[in-house]
């Protein structure tokens, strides 16, 4: 009779959220079997063995890379290798190069888009993980630097959802298959093809964890804050949109545990102030100067430099399964030729299994407060996903008022999210349904080979999502006779290079090689004179963008004027003009003509000097 009384007694949040069913049932024992109501043998290994296994799944998904990890990147479906790894060479290697000289990055620099350079507090910087990294970038190269990420970002954001779990009370088998969903989700499997910024995703789960420390009143309200300010701060120098993200989802689990029981919520109100007001003055004292350089410093800017009404995830998209994952099928490329945007932003897909069972534990376990938080968070931000459009589906249309994200859109930060990418933090919510339901149901059912039924279930549920191994491509070699060509310039740091191509390429070799010391324009995010935000491409003049198309081999281009060409060069002020090309093509006659016989030649580098 004791024990039925207490299964009926409403606990506080501090113990429903985060206490195993079992303890909720049984008392205050200890931690509890949720399968057979006994404790839990201490496994003191647990913790590091479950982790250890992340780090080897993630090892054999990298498998290909570390076959030449200096000169080896991922390939996207059959796109090949995106320019954005590129890109992220250059980001780690700026990092890097900061700390060689025994300071940290600067936020402002014209090492990139000389002479009017590039705020990196609004581009996909990198900072935090190139900082740390930086000891690996400087031995072995900023591609190795970012294999390792690829590793820890994998390992890391599994490993992180599982402890979160163990904390929320998830049996160890529950929570290493909830950990393994979240790290190896079909979303950061895709992302992961070049979008580094978006596949770390290490402490999204304990942000969200020590906000509810603070909230369901466990700890104290100030060492949590400064622990919660740290988190973000921390958040903020890998992606911020992540950590929007992460805040909009804090805001949905605060707001479904307020709802659950709303009786309690003033009495927890100054806890709550307390410790988030700590985490917000810590949060400022780390990041506060910089946040002041990217909302009012040089270069700031507004909106987003992308269309992003086609970042959307389309009802299909969740039960395609795209290329990566173990099942999939030829009807993932037609899926792909219909979507607006590129491969890496195909991140929907959780497959008809798993989402049956996520509807069933939703529904079977709607009572239990932790699957009730998770589940809400996890349906929410795949609605969001679906943005703020109308959609087309079945032969029918859903007019855009009757989704969530059309009256969120416009809202300040929230307007330059691209929706679609919800999906990234809404696979960890479902993986903590998973977990959670799997142990309530093997604590509901009587026998050993019910509960071997149950864990084979969830098993089979997941099977259709696990990630294959990447493949491989060789990244773009350094063109012969760079490096000798930038040592006869004798170049200075101060002096502006235009490159051509002026792409990711010319920041790939950048990267690689430390010369030149300043280029001009390049692949980033730059305010246009307006202020809006816009591709670093956009804003190139008409001489460079001519010249960069030529080398990716276009036609029917419009060559600019002489007199073009002249205020183009008066305006970028260059020292010196750089073009990789083969002898005899057509970018070298343009180029030719455009600027005159050059100062030299080096293998496939036409150099001139011009100041």
């Amino acid at each position: 009779m004791r024990i039925a009384r207490a299964a009926n007694v409403r606990q506080p949040w501090c113990t429903t959220l985060t206490a195993p069913m079992a303890e909720t049932i049984v008392g205050s024992a200890g931690l509890q079997d949720p399968a057979r109501n006994r404790p839990i043998p201490h496994v003191p290994f647990a913790a590091w063995l479950v982790p250890c296994c992340y780090l080897a799944a993630a090892l054999v998904l990298t498998w290909r890379l570390w076959a030449d990890p200096a000169s080896r990147a991922q390939v996207v479906a059959a796109n090949g290798i995106s320019h954005d790894v590129d890109l992220f060479a250059w980001f780690v290697w700026y990092a890097a190069t900061a700390v060689a000289h025994g300071h940290l990055p600067a936020l402002v620099t014209t090492t990139l888009n000389a002479p009017r350079g590039i705020n990196l507090m609004w581009n996909t910087s990198l900072l935090l993980p190139g900082v740390v990294l930086a000891p690996v970038t400087l031995l072995a190269g900023p591609q190795v630097s970012l294999t390792v990420l690829l590793v820890l970002a994998f390992a890391g954001s599994a490993a992180s959802l599982f402890v979160v779990l163990r904390r929320w009370g998830a049996s160890i088998s529950a929570a290493a298959l909830g950990g393994a969903l979240y790290g190896f989700s079909p979303a950061l499997r895709m992302e992961a093809g070049g979008h580094y910024q978006l596949v770390f995703v290490v402490l999204p789960p304990l942000i969200v964890d020590a906000l509810l420390r603070i909230v369901t009143c466990r700890g104290h309200a100030v060492r949590g804050g400064i622990w919660l300010g740290l988190l973000v701060a921390a958040q903020v120098f890998t992606s911020e949109e992540i950590l929007v993200q992460t805040v909009v989802a804090a805001v949905i689990i605060v707001a479904v545990l307020a709802a659950s029981q709303p009786q309690i919520v003033p009495g927890r109100i100054k806890q709550a102030v307390t410790g988030v007001g700590s985490a917000a003055v810590m949060a400022l004292l780390v990041c506060g100067y910089p946040l002041w350089m990217q909302f009012h410093g040089p270069l700031a800017e507004h909106g987003s430099p992308w269309k992003v009404t086609d970042f959307k995830n389309r009802l299909a998209n969740f039960v395609t399964p795209p290329g990566g994952v173990l099942f999939h099928s030829r009807v993932f490329a037609n899926a792909l030729a219909r979507h607006p945007v590129a491969a890496g932003e195909y991140v929907a897909y959780l497959g008809w299994p798993l989402l049956a069972v996520l509807l069933t534990a939703t529904v079977c376990f709607w009572r239990d407060r932790r699957v009730r938080v998770a589940a809400v968070t996890f349906w929410l931000l795949e609605i969001f996903s679906l943005g703020g459009v109308a959609i087309k589906a079945g032969g029918l249309h859903y007019p855009a008022a009757l989704l969530p994200w059309y009256y969120l859109q416009h809202l300040p930060l929230l307007s330059q999210m691209l929706p679609n990418r919800f999906s990234l933090l809404a696979d960890g919510a479902a993986a903590a349904v998973l977990a959670l339901s799997l142990d309530l149901t093997r604590a509901a059912v009587r026998t050993d080979w019910q509960r071997r039924v149950a864990a084979a279930g969830a098993i089979l549920a997941v099977l259709p999502v696990l990630p294959l191994p990447f493949q491989a491509a060789r990244i773009e070699p350094v063109p012969a006779g760079w490096t000798a060509a930038f040592t006869r310039l004798r170049l200075t740091q101060a002096d502006d290079v235009l490159v051509v191509p002026s792409n990711q390429a010319m920041m790939r070799w950048q990267a690689d090689t430390n010369v030149p010391g300043s280029l001009v324009g390049g692949r980033c995010i730059v305010p246009s004179p307006a202020g809006k935000a816009e591709s670093c491409r956009e804003a190139e003049t008409a001489t460079s963008t001519y010249l960069t198309d030529l080398w990716k081999g276009r036609k029917g281009l419009r060559a600019p004027s002489r007199t073009e060409v002249r205020a183009n060069l008066a305006h970028m002020r260059l020292t010196a003009i750089v073009v990789v090309t083969r002898r005899g093509s057509r970018l070298d006659h343009a180029s030719i003509r455009l600027f005159g016989p050059p100062t030299f030649q080096i293998g496939t580098v036409l150099a001139w000097r011009t100041g």
